[in-house]
């Protein structure tokens, strides 16, 4: 009987490396949207962070369009919004024909000083780390 000798043999895979300059954090809330201001639809952040959101749209989007948001979310027992110009920056369409729901990547754009530091505390409140900051 012959010995058969292991080789060793590279494995090959993919690593996925995070890209983003702020972590993400998953949620499930409420956002009301507009294309213009005319007529308002709502869809479901996914996950938030300083610099962007996941969002659930019930239609597709166009990369490099603008959206306005009105994102609805609780610290305690406050209930609090930021609203905020945003950009598509990505779209999945393989979500919108199997599951109804288009999965879009978006960017903020405008956002107030006053909006940004709740974001900001916010995700602090995701992430663990209680800021101390009054919003």
């Amino acid at each position: 009987m012959e010995r058969e000798e292991k080789k060793n043999i590279p494995h090959y895979g993919i690593i996925n490396f995070e890209k983003r300059r702020q972590p993400r954090f998953n949620v499930d809330l409420p956002v009301e949207y507009a294309r213009s201001s005319l007529v308002v639809k709502h869809g479901r952040v996914a996950n938030a962070s300083e610099s962007g959101l996941l969002v659930y749209f019930q239609e597709k989007m166009e990369v490099g369009q603008h959206l306005s948001l009105k994102i609805f979310f609780s610290i305690g027992a406050e209930l609090n919004t930021i609203e905020t110009l945003t950009e598509v920056v990505w779209t999945d369409i393989d979500l919108g024909k199997d599951w109804g729901d288009y999965r879009t990547g978006l960017k903020f754009v405008d956002i107030s000083a006053e909006d940004i530091e709740k974001l900001k505390y916010f995700v602090g409140t995701l992430s663990g780390l209680m800021n101390k900051r009054n919003v």
